[in-house]
């Protein structure tokens, strides 16, 4: 491996990895650097990860047994599978599913969309649809449990909120995943 070509992952997740990825060592090494300049790239353009706590409540909605979206170094090991698009971090293809819209890209998501057909096994974390966008096609099927438009209660003297008054933290800090940092972040834009 080359200097230039270095990154950094938490040892937890490098040995769950690991093992996961036994015979093919070498090519874990590159996906994961592949996936850091991905995530630096949807960092840097404002996308935060969902926290372990909002993703394991989302399992519990449906059962789920699968994370679509997020990036091998982020994706929490108590799914059985994951992956994003036609990259497999772990485990077989199952249902039902998480999916986490905002990680994945505009043909990850169109493919995404086509492989689940009619199937209504499915959880979506996004963010909410500002007035005047269109609605998204997975909104035509699905139900909306929660959302960030609610009225906000008054935060207590101390409490860390977002610009609209919410004190929800429920996604993480700009390169967690780095640093292994578990606090979370006040968020704009998704339910908290």
């Amino acid at each position: 491996m080359e200097l230039h070509s270095g990154w950094t992952i938490a040892s937890s997740s490098w040995d769950f990895l690991r093992k996961r990825w036994s015979d093919r060592e070498q090519e874990l090494i590159t996906v994961i650097q592949e996936e850091t300049k991905r995530t630096e790239e949807n960092e840097e353009a404002g996308y935060r990860s969902p926290t372990w706590s909002i993703l394991r409540a989302l399992q519990k909605i449906n059962k789920a047994k699968r994370l679509e979206g997020e990036v091998i170094m982020s994706a929490p090991p108590f799914f059985q599978s994951a992956g994003r698009g036609d990259l497999k971090f772990w485990g077989e293809d199952d249902r039902p599913t998480v999916v986490v819209c905002e990680s994945l890209s505009e043909s990850e998501q169109e493919q995404w969309s086509e492989k689940i057909g009619n199937s209504k096994d499915w959880v979506i974390w996004c963010r909410s649809r500002k007035k005047d966008e269109e609605q998204r096609p997975f909104e035509v099927d699905g139900k909306e449990i929660f959302s960030t438009r609610s009225k906000q209660a008054k935060p207590k003297a101390g409490e860390k909120t977002d610009k609209k008054g919410g004190k929800g933290q429920s996604v993480r800090w700009k390169a967690w995943w780095r640093q292994g940092n578990i606090k979370c972040a006040v968020s704009e834009e998704y339910a908290s």
